[in-house]
């Protein structure tokens, strides 16, 4: 069954929410899918590809809703659907830790009242979340706190070595969209809130700063 769905103006995480509504309750095998931004190509594709789908894009640029140009990304089923519906990126050879502790990011510093001690702040806890071993499970970054997994970031080691060691680093796309830091990003996978409240839900603990 081939179902073909235009996402264009639709706001994060809605081009994900109607694949996921295609493939689970309309039964669809081959899917043709448009979109208009740069974040949803990304997050539809590491949805379908998570889900056994094999994905091509073709885009024409960055996409303008008034001209209806977008990317397209076409899809055709591969594999078995009766897989968990998690729609984070987790590789099934990874390590499972006993206790999934998830830290939601959503600004660059610590604290309010001075922004320069703030910025020490979160390059500190970033530093020691490593202390957590096993049990730290991911880190999502929303909001201005995307902007310390991109090119120039100064805790960018910091995520690159807890990635390295197994730590999922999700960063929201539609924030990473507004600031114009899509391109830059350089740690972590482009994500979406339907990841991050999934995430929410699996984890044992959540801490939020």
């Amino acid at each position: 069954m081939t179902i073909e769905l235009d996402c264009r103006n639709i706001d994060c995480p809605g081009p994900v929410m109607k694949t996921k509504q295609a493939i689970e309750e309309q039964g669809a095998t081959s899917i043709k899918i448009i979109v208009d931004n740069d974040a949803a190509v990304e997050n539809v594709t590491r949805f379908l590809n998570f889900h056994d789908f094999e994905v091509s894009v073709e885009s024409s640029g960055r996409v303008s809703t008034i001209e209806g140009r977008g990317s397209r990304v076409q899809i055709k089923k591969t594999g078995s659907l009766e897989k968990q519906m998690e729609t984070c990126t987790l590789d099934s050879n990874k390590q499972q830790p006993g206790h999934k502790i998830m830290v939601l990011i959503g600004a660059s510093t610590i604290g309010r009242g001075d922004d320069g001690l703030g910025a020490k702040l979160m390059t500190n806890f970033l530093k020691t979340l490593g202390e957590m071993g096993s049990d730290l499970w991911r880190i999502a970054f929303v909001n201005d706190g995307v902007k310390l997994t991109v090119n120039g970031s100064s805790v960018l080691t910091v995520l690159e070595e807890l990635e390295k060691e197994h730590t999922d680093i999700l960063v929201c796309g539609a924030c990473l969209t507004h600031f114009d830091l899509l391109d830059q990003k350089a740690v972590g996978d482009t994500t979406n809130m339907l990841d991050i409240v999934t995430s929410m839900q699996l984890a044992d603990k959540v801490i939020n700063l």
